[in-house]
Order: C-alpha cells, then structure tokens, then sequence
C-alpha cells in the first residue's frame, strides 16, 4: 500500500496557487519580505493547513514554523522537510513555496490513508531564506547571537522581527538541534538553472550546495589628465581591474571541477572622461562543491593581484565579504533518491546546487539531501519564474517516496 501512495496533483497546485496570492503584483512576481505583513499573512494561511492535515504545529524562537506528523515510533528522531515562504522583493511562486506545499501535499496525503511513518515527520518553514538565513542556521547551530549581525528588510531590528512572528531572539540558542533529534532532512526546490532542462532531465539530485567566498577589492592607482599624461607615466586604476577581471575569468576556466567566479560590482573613480581612473572599487565571488578547490582558487587569485599591482604600479587590496563553506549531500540519501527516480521512471542528472537554500544549513548538523525540479530558462527571482504543473507533481512524488525509503533506512 505504501508504494501505491500518490500526489494528489490538482489539490497540490490548488495550493500551490492560493499561497501565490499573498503578495502578488500586477506583473505577476511575489513581494513576500521576511517578517512583512505578506509574510505573516502567508505563515498564518500554512499554519491552518498544517493543522487541518493532521500536524501538532509550533513557532521556535528562530521564528520556525513546524508543522509535526506523529509517528509509530515517537521517540525517534524526526524526518524533515520544507523550505521557505519569504521572497526576494520580485520574486516567483515557486522559489521555496514549492517545497513548503509539496510537504504539506505529502502529509494530506499520509493522513488520507491513514498512514503513519515510524519516525515523526516535520515540515520545516525556515525563517527569512532570502535574507539572513536565521532560521535555518539556527537550528544548525551556526547563527550569530549578536543582534548587531542582522539587518532586516523591512527595518526591524532582528529582536522585534523575531516577536512579530512568534520567536523569541533571547533563547535563540536553544534552537539548535542535532542528529538525535534530527534523522535527515531532504528538501524539494526549483533548480533556480537551466542545466536540467538542457539535458532533457526530469529530476535533479544534488551533489551539494557550493562553498561562496567574496571578496571586495580596490585598486588605487593615481588620477591624473586624460590628455597630458603620457602612458608610460600612468598608474591606472581601470587597466589594472580590467586585467584582474579577465584573471578572475581565466582562474574559473583553468580550474579542475566546475566552479565559478563572478566580477558583481564594478565602481570607478572619478569616473570622468577625461580623468584617467585613480581609484576601482570591485567584487569577486567565487563559488565551488570543493572546499580545497575553493580555497586554492582564492590563493591564485592573490597571486594574480600581486602580479597585477606590480605591472601596473597600484596599490591593489583585498577584504572578505562573505565566506559560507560547501555542505556535501549525504550520499545515501542521494542514492535513495536517485532508486526512487528509477521506481517511477523518471530521469535525473546529479548536479551540484550553486544557490544558497535552507539544506546547506542542515547539511552541517545532520544528514541532507536536495531534490530539484527543473525552471524553465533558467529563470527565478522573477514573476516569469515557472515550472509545469507535472514537474511540480514529480518533485513531490519523489520527495513522498523519498522519505519512505528513508523511513526505513534511518530504522
């Protein structure tokens, strides 16, 4: 009987529509900030169909939303799943809702056959993905405790954002969780890409979700007359960030693996036309599933600035913005899925998750697993984001098979 349990897919996109409401646009995209009125809006709609399917529901003080499946064995570690509700300020109705009402769908379904796993299953919305990512790391054990790290979109310090939705910053630390208390936990998105769709895949299975370091880098060199200056006499500022530009470029292509490396954010001062540049302020993120690679990538890149600053006689520096280290997916987990895929013929392609999502932060405190979906053109954070009612419905059903066969493997 169990294998026979199936997505109900028109009461999944029934949902999956009713939530895209709760702050849509006239151009169609998703205005849901974290902790804004639109979120709570939405939090208060999953928390009744939460109830309304069978789940004990709670806020932790990360502001988590968690929707609890009893199990026949309660006494054993949850499963987990979910995503998040929050948007980016034009974002699409798939990016973390999917995953959120696939594990809803999931539990209706349970709960229509009167089914129970051995373990308790949860359904996880994560608190302000977008942004901070407090409630994911909360539970991993990895959030800051000092209220000056946060900065809210929608200017609240992080203490009254917390209150707003029913969490309470001053016992975020007991939030954390480990793999007593958490089984594994395996959650269902948007590829955000378009390699699933290139290759003709229908399900993706993540490898992992990369490691991110950026960086900020300045050159200054020294502004002088665009005219009367000639060019063995110039220091110049742009023509050394333009040579670390295609550096950057050249490091991610030479490399071993599949990493890449991103010049963002370029300024150049004075900026005038007839002022050779003095000052480029610039960005580089560089991103890889290897923690050693990434860090080899960043050593070469140093390299390459001090080569730069020598052959053109500036003063080249380099402060961290953001390090966020890979987290593998567990590879168990990874092969139950890529067995389910097999179950329901559906295709799949291993790849590597080069956006950030609520699993890398799990991943660091119990085992993990990511399912993807394909978006077509590789199109997200947009109101033309999009993924076919039947990819939805594949996603969910092998997330529902998924946490079946882990139900018993986790025995």
């Amino acid at each position: 009987m169990i294998e026979a349990l199936q997505i109900n897919a028109q009461r999944l996109q029934n949902t999956l529509e009713e939530l895209a409401k709760i702050g849509q646009k006239g151009d169609r995209s998703i205005c849901r900030l974290a902790f804004s009125d639109e979120d709570l809006q939405a939090r208060a709609l999953v928390h009744q169909w939460m109830e309304e399917a069978g789940m004990k529901v709670r806020v932790d003080s990360a502001g988590n939303l968690r929707g609890t499946y009893p199990g026949k064995q309660p006494h054993l570690p949850i499963l987990a799943t979910g995503s998040h509700l929050d948007t980016v300020p034009s974002g699409g109705k798939f990016d973390g809702a999917l995953g959120v009402v696939a594990g809803i769908e999931i539990i209706r379904v349970l709960n229509d056959h009167q089914h129970h796993l051995n373990h308790p299953l949860e359904i996880i919305v994560f608190t302000d993905e977008e942004n901070t990512m407090i409630g994911c790391k909360a539970i991993s054990g990895t959030a800051s405790l000092n209220p000056e790290d946060y900065q809210t979109k929608v200017n609240l310090s992080i203490i009254d954002a917390l209150d707003k939705i029913g969490g309470n910053w001053h016992t975020l630390a007991q939030v954390q969780q480990t793999r007593q208390d958490i089984a594994a936990f395996i959650e269902l998105h948007v590829e955000q890409g378009a390699i699933l769709e290139q290759f003709g895949k229908q399900i993706g299975i993540v490898q992992g979700i990369v490691g991110q370091q950026r960086y900020t880098i300045s050159i200054k060199g020294q502004a002088n007359h665009a005219g009367t200056t000639p060019m063995n006499m110039r220091q110049d500022a742009l023509t050394a960030a333009a040579r670390i530009v295609l550096a950057v470029e050249h490091l991610a292509h030479s490399a071993p693996g599949d990493p890449v490396a991103t010049v963002g954010a370029f300024q150049v001062f004075p900026n005038a036309p007839n002022i050779i540049p003095g000052l480029v302020k610039m960005t580089v993120d560089i991103r890889d599933l290897d923690r050693q690679n990434l860090n080899h990538l960043v050593t070469e890149l140093k390299t390459q600035l001090e080569e730069v600053s020598s052959a053109t006689q500036t003063q080249i520096t380099i402060e961290p913005l953001l390090n966020v280290q890979p987290t593998l997916a567990t590879p168990k987990i990874q092969q139950q899925i890529a067995t389910v895929c097999q179950d329901l013929g559906l295709t799949h392609l291993s790849l590597p998750s080069r956006a950030s999502h609520d699993a890398q932060e799990l991943g660091r405190c119990t085992d993990m697993g990511m399912i993807f979906v394909p978006s077509q053109g590789g199109i997200s954070h947009s109101g033309k984001e999009y993924t076919p009612d039947r990819d939805c419905v594949q996603g969910a059903m092998v997330l529902l098979h998924t946490l079946l066969k882990l139900d018993r493997e986790y025995n």
